[in-house]
């Protein structure tokens, strides 16, 4: 990215973003990263303290066919946003959209835009039944 005029930082963010000032980033994303991080409430506010906004995206993990595999087979769920085992996912949170989303309206987390996606189309309706990827713009914060 350099060779395109862009500064890019990589760095393990459960180690902290200490080392950056207050809104020296644009936008930090966490791309499908957010449920795999120790803390992400910690996570998320450091991010929001970093970058002017923050986009995430993450599986929902109340996908329909998630619900399905669990209820009718009584199985961890397996589908194309969760393709790990119970026993190899990187995952250690287990969040849905509507869980994000009080999360953010409980510690006053703008969302500044939502997208949701489910087998290459955008959900408009029933985000969190229907949803398999939710994607949030965020900004704000406590």
């Amino acid at each position: 990215m350099r060779s395109h005029g862009l500064s890019v930082m990589q760095g393990d963010i459960d180690s902290g973003l200490a080392d950056y000032r207050d809104k020296s980033f644009d936008y930090l994303i966490l791309n499908q990263s957010f449920q795999q991080v120790k803390q992400p409430d910690a996570v998320l506010k450091e991010s929001l303290r970093v970058g002017k906004e923050v986009i995430v995206s993450f599986p929902n993990f109340a996908y329909l066919p998630a619900r399905c595999q669990m209820f009718f087979r009584g199985r961890t769920p397996v589908t194309p946003s969760l393709p790990y085992k119970w026993y190899n996912t990187p995952n250690l949170h287990f969040l849905s959209i509507s869980d994000f989303t009080d999360f953010c309206r409980g510690e006053k987390i703008h969302i500044e835009k939502a997208t949701y996606t489910g087998k290459g189309r955008m959900i408009r309706s029933f985000t969190n039944l229907l949803a398999e990827v939710g994607i949030f713009v965020l900004s704000g914060g406590k």
